[in-house]
């Protein structure tokens, strides 16, 4: 629920809040620290200290009071205008990998994905390789069922566990979930905490060498080493692509290839030239040249094929103009 227009007006401070074992900071960068280097601040960042720190929060919180769940901002814009009300970011305490047994692995939320992968290696544990593909963490993975080299994380998943606004702990499978190419059903208040995935038992040197080669495809083939996020734009469905009269084994990045938007910039915010489904920070870039350069892809891409590309990049908080009110 947004705060009313009064509330809007009113900088929000830790004393508005509940008093929890974790760390608030108020006015807390985000853009800075996100793979972008691109946007604005939180007003209230809260760092939960553990389950019951966050449970205990999200129950005592004003309904009021809005609330927002980051990751590692790997495939995130945040807006320059920053995010109002209180943005929650797990830390350490939401990072295990464990095997518990019958090939099945526990991740948390904030376990990278590349280190799901290895730990798998470790644990004989094959199937998951294709993490190590994916920018981020499992959360953000649960949050948008991210995939890479044909599988997704709702091929794995045996079950997610997450927290609602209302401080419940809720278990639910892919099924439950919707989940679908580049899409969860999962409410949007829903704090992801852990997840059970699911592989099968391999050769630990055949695991890392499924993952030495996805890594090598990436930095063949991606913008790793810049100031990026993951892929920009979700792939057409094929339906789009018939009703376009395109083969439907074409990619985003051909469409927006075909419409010269390669290397094409605004401000500072440039489409790759290496792939040009991915955006960069070539300097001094906001988020609102990243929001921008993106939009301008979408409007050249619906010009020339009649399809609308759906942004895979979250974009949160508000423009200076909105913040300005």
């Amino acid at each position: 629920m947004l705060p009313d227009d009064n509330i809007k007006n009113e900088l929000l401070t830790r004393h508005d809040l509940p008093e929890v074992r974790g760390d608030y900071i108020e006015q807390a960068p985000l853009g800075s620290v996100g793979w972008f280097r691109a946007g604005g601040k939180a007003e209230i960042l809260y760092k939960p200290a553990d389950k019951e720190d966050l449970i205990y929060f999200l129950q005592a919180c004003p309904s009021h009071i809005p609330v927002t769940v980051m990751g590692v901002l790997s495939n995130t814009i945040v807006r320059d205008g920053g995010i109002r009300g209180v943005v929650i970011r797990l830390r350490r305490d939401f990072t295990d990998i464990k095997d518990m047994g019958d090939n099945i692995i526990y991740a948390g939320a904030v376990a990278l994905d590349m280190n799901v992968a290895l730990k798998a290696a470790q644990f004989n544990i094959g199937g998951l390789e294709f993490l190590s593909g994916i920018p981020g963490s499992i959360g953000g993975a649960l949050r948008m069922n991210a995939g890479a080299y044909g599988t997704e994380i709702k091929d794995v998943l045996l079950d997610a566990t997450y927290v609602n606004r209302r401080g419940e702990i809720v278990t639910a499978t892919a099924q439950g979930m919707t989940m679908r190419y580049r899409h969860s059903g999962a409410p949007q208040d829903a704090i992801f905490i852990g997840a059970r995935l699911q592989g099968y038992r391999e050769d630990p040197l055949k695991i890392t060498s499924k993952i030495k080669e996805i890594k090598a495809k990436r930095s063949e083939s991606q913008p790793i080493r810049s100031r990026t996020g993951g892929s920009t734009f979700a792939n057409p469905s094929p339906d789009e692509l018939r009703d376009a009269g395109l083969s439907e084994d074409t990619k985003v990045w051909q469409l927006i290839d075909k419409v010269g938007g390669r290397g094409l910039c605004v401000g500072g915010a440039q489409i790759s030239e290496k792939h040009c489904n991915f955006m960069i920070n070539t300097g001094e870039c906001t988020a609102k040249d990243l929001e921008d350069l993106g939009e301008e892809i979408r409007r050249k891409v619906h010009e020339e094929t009649g399809i609308m590309l759906r942004w895979e990049i979250r974009r949160i908080g508000e423009t200076l103009t909105e913040q300005g009110g």
